[in-house]
């Protein structure tokens, strides 16, 4: 199965993410058919391998020879295989039916079966860490990092309709859900790569602020754009009652014209949605959200622009770039 056709335009990883991509296939097939099936569907769903592709760039800012070795691609490969497990389990806390406009592994086959797929797949994960490192380090780091996404998980669901949630508390939420793993991506890159001190600790910010900005661009876009463009149910997780930046935005100050439709909960009716919608345009909030993931954005291209001059970097300035200022 070919990868994400984004990568054409970057050949000089290419080849890299392929055989990462095929070491996750290799590691996934097991005697359950059902489980291993639905692995594969997720595997090919569309998914972008940013993760692997952030681990793989910054991996070669250092002196190490990393490059195009199993412990490289066996690296990039676990972090794709977290990034999957973590997605069934979100879908499974937020009760989603689709994701990239194809049916979530829990509406499709059940709970039971999306619990032990993505159960299945962390034990994938730990295996092919083990594969690539003795370092308790960074054990340790990967445990960290898996703690802090649980976290932003069970602070999501404890805030689920709370129309007094805050900026900071949003903030905490998505570096847990989304930041942590692209911070992840990008520091252990940059460690395993060997890379000089300055360097390895800007990775880890670099990656967080574009973890942060590529989750409020997510949000942005729930309400800019329409369920075929966006490929999942516009506004799906509102019902859900898990309220992101924009609606977040706009309710500070103006909570009163919104606890009509959002009292209603999963009671929702489309047009409830849609007349939410229209008060986070009228209240500025996609605006005030689209001015923020600048600043992250911003924090991120002017943080690259500071690494070691070398192919890679602006490399990853494109890739950034691209990935922040995208439409859909």
């Amino acid at each position: 199965m070919a990868i994400h056709p984004i990568w054409s335009h970057y050949p000089e990883i290419e080849d890299e993410l392929a055989t990462s991509y095929a070491v996750i296939e290799k590691k996934v097939r097991i005697r359950n058919k059902e489980v291993e099936q639905v692995i594969f569907d997720l595997l090919y769903s569309g998914g972008k391998l940013l993760r692997p592709a952030y681990f793989i760039l910054f991996s070669r800012f250092g002196d190490s020879d990393l490059k195009k070795t199993t412990q490289l691609t066996h690296a990039a490969a676990s972090l794709e295989v977290l990034h999957m497990a973590t997605l069934i389990h979100d879908d499974i806390i937020d009760d989603s039916p689709t994701r990239r406009g194809i049916e979530t592994v829990q509406s499709k086959y059940g709970k039971d079966i999306a619990v032990y797929t993505g159960d299945f797949l962390f034990a994938v994960y730990f295996g092919l860490l083990a594969e690539t490192t003795n370092s308790v380090s960074t054990i340790r780091l990967n445990a960290f990092v898996m703690r802090r996404i649980l976290l932003g998980e069970l602070d999501q669901m404890h805030l689920r309709y709370n129309t007094d949630i805050t900026l900071r508390q949003y903030l905490r939420n998505i570096t847990g859900k989304t930041a942590q793993l692209f911070s992840l991506s990008c520091l252990q890159g940059a460690q395993m790569g060997k890379a000089d001190l300055k360097t390895i600790t800007s990775s880890q910010h670099i990656g967080h602020n574009i973890g942060i900005a590529f989750q409020i661009l997510d949000d942005i876009l729930d309400y800019k754009q329409d369920s075929i463009s966006l490929k999942k149910p516009v506004l799906e997780d509102m019902k859900q009652g898990v309220y992101s930046l924009p609606l977040i935005l706009a309710l500070r100050g103006h909570k009163k014209n919104f606890t009509p439709y959002l009292s209603k909960g999963q009671d929702m009716s489309d047009d409830d949605i849609q007349q939410v919608a229209h008060l986070v345009k009228k209240y500025n909030g996609i605006e005030e959200a689209q001015n923020l993931a600048e600043r992250y954005t911003n924090k991120a291209l002017t943080a690259i622009q500071q690494l070691p001059e070398r192919p890679e970097r602006d490399l990853l300035y494109d890739l950034t770039e691209r990935l922040l200022n995208r439409k859909h």
